[in-house]
């Protein structure tokens, strides 16, 4: 059994993801900023821990992450507010890192977004363009940390049903992006199975290939 501590526990993917890692026998803690949120995260078979990341200290997360085998960060502010977004999806994602470093948790997946990066190319004017820069500075940090690290990039989010199947690494204006969250979950499972992934970051959208084999390195 892993122990797998998952930020943004109340999220739709991360409540995916529970409710798959407990059907698989893995032990998960569910980090949620509001207390109310508990019954939906135990629901799942998780144990749910109030932590508030957004004002939590490094050394705070690093004692609540402290025994786990892996962390998932699925955590978001939700948009709208930028100061928020930086607060969130870019200050307290590093200190989660720097948190799981100082804890002796050396496994970290990082849920982001298909296009993900500095060239993201989303206009300064554009509501999106605080996410996508939070995004592209947490990303690059975990990229240069020791961690075993994997950013996963799912594209465009839907509540279709999920159906195993990805493709990965699409190319940019070409097809759907569509990415049901199930699907998500489902690949971030998988990762956390898959210790050949770290260094890894994996883009991909709802596909044809079943996510075992679309998780094989290419040759």
């Amino acid at each position: 059994m892993t122990r797998i501590a998952i930020i943004g526990g109340h999220g739709k993917v991360a409540l995916h993801l529970s409710a798959l890692l407990t059907d698989e026998g893995h032990s998960v803690t569910s980090f949620i900023r509001n207390p109310e949120h508990a019954g939906d995260v135990a629901a799942t078979g998780a144990t749910p821990s109030v932590l508030d990341v957004e004002n939590a200290t490094t050394a705070e997360i690093a004692d609540a992450l402290r025994g786990h085998d892996a962390v998932v960060w699925s955590a978001g502010a939700g948009g709208g507010n930028p100061e928020r977004t930086y607060a969130v999806d870019r200050d307290a994602a590093i200190r989660s890192m720097d948190a799981a470093a100082e804890a002796g948790v050396g496994r970290y997946i990082m849920v982001s977004y298909l296009g993900a990066g500095p060239d993201h190319g989303v206009p300064a004017d554009n509501g999106f363009f605080p996410y996508a820069e939070a995004k592209a500075a947490a990303d690059e940090y975990l990229r240069g940390t020791q961690l075993a690290w994997t950013i996963l990039g799912p594209g465009s989010l839907t509540d279709k049903p999920g159906t195993g199947r990805i493709d990965v690494d699409p190319a940019p204006g070409q097809g759907s992006r569509e990415t049901s969250r199930s699907n998500a979950a489902i690949v971030a499972a998988a990762v956390l199975d898959l210790p050949e992934t770290a260094g890894r970051i994996i883009e991909f959208r709802d596909g044809t290939l079943p996510v075992s084999a679309a998780l094989q390195p290419v040759a």
